[in-house]
């Protein structure tokens, strides 16, 4: 047959075909891969061990935490290479929103303690909360992290979520914000099931689906004894209820071996882990924290200046890499972990605006973006908005964009084009 005899291909019957063969896959990727998660993240959890909560607790370190910096000002002021404005800034913070994120500790900063003692704390902790709920001053994330579902500590850990939700559904104080951390993760069938007593306690107690985080602070998360990476299965055998991974870092670098001195969040072993992390929740909806640093800004004016020194380089180490949200454990942190958070979206506001716009209009090929970029490029406008580091006029200037069509894009799935 000569070549002008060839039939022609019929490409509505290819598709078709193609489409029925990859109809599973297809949805497999929307239900999996949903893109980003709609709403904030905060920048931080603080941990506070259950023992130390008191109702004037937020008050308590939100003064803490300013005093810092004015008994220290010089110190802050050199840490921050003398921007009088970012100081500024950070005070305006401490004074409008000093915890973002709120985590009430029942695991390793409470420990082991009689039943009797436990079931007290939990309640009490529940009636703390409940109400800063209804008195407005809860912070706007916050929860519990409760002892691990390993063996020896998993009737205990069950008993005081169990205790603490009935107790906080009571009293009304269960929010949106409201998220559970489940520590020391070292199965698939543990985040089972954690998925299967979460909606025991919902339909037990009445709630709404409840959001749990799993802390990535066992090898066993990162490297399965079959070889794979099981914290990218723990993610969709939760169905849907995995919001974060958080990073546990002086758990994790223990369990290498690796010395005390040398247990830090920019270990080349954490790094590896947190790699893992951040592929097997990209896509999925599912947020990411760095771990902590347990070197603070305390004592006298050269041990605070070193504190505020470290944690500033290591939070901003963590903006870096795609970590967006880390632990602190002291007020005297919260200065540095905001000084470090708005400097880095502030130093990146007029860039990121000007390639979005560019982009969008395409009016300037000094970048050649590809859609993936425009999405990051303004999910982290937006993530400079939520966290008060940018205001809705100066990403408006910047980008010339509205924060409506900036989160549209931000949110849009992966692979949507722009």
């Amino acid at each position: 047959m000569k070549d002008d005899q060839r039939p022609g291909v019929d490409i509505e019957a290819l598709t078709a075909e193609v489409d029925k063969r990859l109809k599973k896959a297809d949805a497999a990727l929307a239900r999996d891969y949903p893109g980003e998660r709609a709403g904030r993240q905060p920048v931080h959890t603080l941990y506070v061990p259950a023992d130390r909560l008191e109702p004037d607790l937020l008050t308590t370190y939100a003064n803490d935490a300013q005093m810092s910096i004015v008994e220290n000002g010089a110190e802050f002021l050199e840490v921050l290479g003398g921007d009088e404005d970012l100081v500024g800034r950070v005070l305006a913070k401490l004074e409008r929103e000093p915890i973002e994120d709120l985590r009430i500790d029942f695991e390793d900063g409470y420990g082991a303690r009689s039943d009797d003692e436990e079931d007290t704390a939990a309640r009490d902790a529940a009636a703390v909360l409940a109400q800063w709920v209804a008195d407005g001053d809860a912070p706007p994330f916050h929860g519990i992290r409760f002892k691990s579902l390993e063996q020896r500590t998993r009737a205990r850990g069950l008993r005081t979520l169990s205790i603490f939700l009935e107790a906080l559904a009571d009293e009304g104080g269960l929010t949106n914000g409201f998220v559970v951390t489940l520590p020391k993760v070292t199965s698939v069938d543990q985040v089972e099931a954690m998925t299967w007593a979460a909606e025991c306690l919902e339909s037990e107690l009445g709630l709404a689906p409840l959001q749990f985080e799993l802390q990535i602070e066992a090898p066993q998360a990162i490297l399965g004894g079959n070889g794979s990476a099981l914290v990218a299965k723990m993610i969709h055998a939760a169905g849907g209820r995995c919001s974060g991974l958080h990073f546990g870092t002086y758990d994790y670098t223990a369990d290498l071996g690796i010395a005390p001195e040398q247990q830090t969040l920019e270990h080349p072993a954490a790094d590896h882990a947190k790699a893992v992390m951040q592929v097997a929740a990209a896509g999925t909806g599912v947020r990411l924290s760095d771990g902590s640093t347990n070197v603070l800004p305390v004592g006298d004016a050269d041990a605070v200046r070193a504190g505020w020194e470290n944690h500033l380089r290591l939070v901003r180490r963590s903006l870096e890499r795609g970590f967006y949200q880390g632990w602190d454990l002291h007020p005297v942190q919260l200065p540095t972990r905001y000084a470090a958070t708005f400097a880095f979206f502030r130093s990146g506001l007029e860039s990121a605006g000007g390639r979005l716009r560019s982009y969008l209009d395409a009016s300037d090929t000094t970048f050649v973006d590809e859609p993936a970029t425009a999405r990051a490029l303004a999910a982290f406008l937006m993530r400079g908005i939520d966290c008060g580091a940018l205001s809705d006029g100066e990403v408006g200037k910047a980008s010339r964009l509205p924060v409506s069509r900036l989160t549209e894009l931000a949110r849009r799935p992966a692979g949507a084009g722009s």
